[in-house]
């Protein structure tokens, strides 16, 4: 028997039904929020697109409810400032603003795409602090201009591949400890190493299977190269090795469309795989492993558009900041790359003792430099016999520094630079039967004759490829001869007996490596007043020297006791970048400093130096004056002290931008002085 409910009084049946009222409501109300999108920030931190260095940090706008959901972190937007509409990027979304007043609104969403990841716009601020720039200039490098009708294309996932382990150790088998580096790659690790090549090296293969050791371990990869001959090299081999479509390329020459669509996929994450030039070491890469640069002394790494940030300082940040692994090679050891493996924040990956001797290389000409005037027989007999004998087997490179047919013209009888009458310009030759030309104001010289002696001989002390394959044609009747420099630049040329000129940094890739490598007028590459001439002259004869096949023959014209030929002999890059930098150290020099110029108007300059609030120990050297109605000044501190002149060159940009004074060029650590 249960028992009976107590009756209910008219007070506890009001209470009973509103207490029934109130959880509905709750019900509904939590509902409703569960329905409706969490609010969001109503504030829009934005980084304009402004070229002031006082105006380089993010502003406050309002949000307004039509723009909610599209003004995402990374959006392009248009905004009101200074009474005019501006490009920017939303870089946070924020819940209040520390503005006092009343903040202006978003004009419009130009595109709700997330094209500026969270990690550039870190980068971004790095590269602007360490190179004394904006940080507006650095995203002008890192974000490609826009594609509208791109933008709306999906970006499809890429298919997983399958990585061969074995092939990958095979591969890097004559590198040590090149084994232990992919196997810490694939464990997802994070080494860093400087890599020196062996002759006739695959490159392009080696750093494949690296790019497949981290795509292993579930990371992407970022590999950066000079020019867009190599990229083609690069995306072979990762097709070969990943499988095709898995990677993106991301190069100035593929056109806008293109490029934006191969951003899109890395920004989305359907790539995780990207090789290109410069620009793509702001490639938004998501779960970053592995940061690779080739032939990173190449100058063109070197940004020319301010603030000239360089490829291989953009990946070791991006490194040190997304943690990821780092590789830095090439044929050659940079003495930035020595200076890595001095302080310990990398280690080396260097050919075995049998790999360096895969090209044999040898030096010829010695007596030609007893005489300075005797470089005229720039071509000696041993190259001679090394051509013929070779290109029996295969084609033959000959690199010569020079562009052109005659670069250069002097008195047949006493040697004196022959000058243009109207602007002293320097004479040069275009062609066989072409009469000599200025080279700045264009006019003819049929009539010349030498002021010094009156004799009206002319002959070429400095000979370019042009001439060189004519010359060589002559020599080798039968034998084809082409020529690679300039705008003709080959990327390949078959393994048929040929003879190929190239000037160095366009030296095309033989099928099967060249039977012999000619490197013809060392002087002149070891003649360039330039702080790293010697490092650059072995950097470009390495590299051609490399095309060849295993078991090829090179031959460098020069003077044997010159140290940086001795190092291309023994192919002992570590040994020569070893006492470079050491020499640079007693000197002060960057690596072990750091360096900017100041470039202007000596006026300007002047005021610059003044305003300039450097750090005690820095050292001002200059002014020079350059010419053209400039001058320079450069300042150089310790390492240690490096990031303390960025501090005082960037409030120096912003205290110029403020008050509107003349304009001067201020470069960090520049790749040439």
């Amino acid at each position: 028997m249960t028992d009976p409910q107590p009756e209910l009084l008219p007070g506890m049946v009001r209470a009973t039904v509103k207490e029934s009222q109130a959880k509905a409501r709750a019900t509904r109300a939590r509902k409703a929020a569960e329905a409706e999108p969490a609010a969001v920030d109503p504030v829009a931190q934005v980084l304009v697109d402004l070229p002031l260095a006082h105006l380089d940090r993010p502003f406050d706008y309002a949000v307004p409810a039509s723009m909610a959901e599209t003004a995402v972190p990374g959006a392009r937007v248009k905004v009101r400032f200074a009474g005019q509409d501006v490009d920017g990027y939303v870089v946070a979304r924020v819940a209040t603003s520390d503005h006092t007043g009343k903040l202006a609104p978003l004009r419009r969403v130009v595109s709700p795409e997330p094209v500026l990841a969270p990690q550039v716009a870190a980068l971004s601020a790095d590269l602007a602090e360490r190179y004394a720039g904006s940080r507006a200039d650095v995203l002008r490098l890192a974000v490609p201009a826009r594609h509208a009708t791109t933008e709306k294309e999906p970006s499809p996932p890429a298919e997983p591949s399958v990585r061969d382990a074995k092939a990958g150790e095979a591969a890097w088998a004559d590198h040590l400890p090149g084994a232990a580096f992919l196997r810490h790659l694939t464990e997802g690790a994070t080494p860093r190493a400087v890599w020196t090549a062996a002759p006739a090296t695959d490159w392009a293969l080696l750093l494949a299977h690296a790019v497949a050791a981290v795509v292993a371990a579930g990371r992407g990869a970022l590999v950066c190269v000079p020019d867009g001959k190599d990229v083609a090299r690069v995306d072979r081999a990762l097709t070969d090795v990943l499988g095709p479509d898995r990677h993106v390329t991301l190069t100035a020459d593929s056109g806008p469309a293109r490029r934006y669509r191969d951003f899109l996929a890395v920004s989305r994450g359907a790539r995780k795989v990207v090789v290109g030039t410069r620009a793509a070491g702001f490639a938004p890469v998501h779960d970053l492993g592995l940061v690779a640069i080739w032939d990173d002394g190449d100058d063109l790494h070197a940004e020319p558009r301010a603030p000239y940030p360089h490829t291989r300082d953009t990946l070791l940040l991006r490194a040190e900041r997304e943690g990821a692994a780092a590789l830095l090679g090439g044929f050659v050891r940079t003495v930035e790359g020595e200076y890595l493996l001095r302080t310990g924040w990398a280690r080396e990956l260097t050919p075995t003792r049998e790999a360096r001797r895969r090209v044999t290389v040898a030096i010829a000409g010695e007596p030609a430099f007893r005489d300075v005037q005797a470089r005229g027989a720039r071509v000696p007999r041993e190259v001679h016999l090394a051509i013929r004998e070779a290109i029996e087997h295969g084609p033959v490179l000959v690199q010569t520094p020079r562009l052109g047919y005659a670069s250069a013209l002097a008195c047949e009888r006493c040697r004196t630079p022959a000058r243009c009458e109207a602007c002293q310009g320097p004479l040069a030759l275009t062609g066989p039967t072409t009469p000599p030309a200025c080279r700045w104001c264009g006019s003819e010289a049929e009539a010349w004759a030498c002021k010094e002696c009156g004799h009206r001989g002319l002959r070429a002390p400095v000979l370019g490829d042009a001439r060189t394959a004519e010359e060589l044609g002559r020599a080798f009747p039968g034998v084809t001869v082409r020529t690679s420099s300039g705008e003709q630049v080959l990327a390949t040329v078959g393994a048929k007996p040929q003879i190929v000129v190239a000037t160095p940094g366009a030296e095309p890739v033989a099928e099967g490596g060249y039977a012999a490598v000619v490197l013809l007028d060392t002087w002149l590459l070891l003649s360039r007043i330039d702080l790293r001439a010697d490092e650059e002259a072995l950097r470009r004869w390495a590299n051609a020297a490399a095309l060849a096949r295993p078991g090829g023959r090179v031959v460098a014209v020069g003077d044997p006791a010159h140290p940086a030929l001795q190092a291309l002999v023994r192919w002992d890059a570590a040994g020569f970048a070893a006492r470079e930098t050491t020499e640079r150290s007693e000197a002060h020099l960057p690596p072990v400093s750091r360096l900017a110029t100041i470039t202007g108007e000596p006026g300007a300059v002047d005021d610059a130096l003044t305003l300039l609030a450097a750090p005690e120990s820095a050292e001002v050297l200059g002014p020079v004056d350059l010419g053209e109605g400039e001058s320079r000044v450069v300042v150089r501190v310790p390492r240690a002290r490096g990031m303390e002149l960025s501090h005082a060159l960037g409030e120096l940009q912003r205290v110029r931008s403020s008050r509107k004074l003349d304009a001067v060029r201020i470069q960090v650590d520049p790749s040439t002085l």
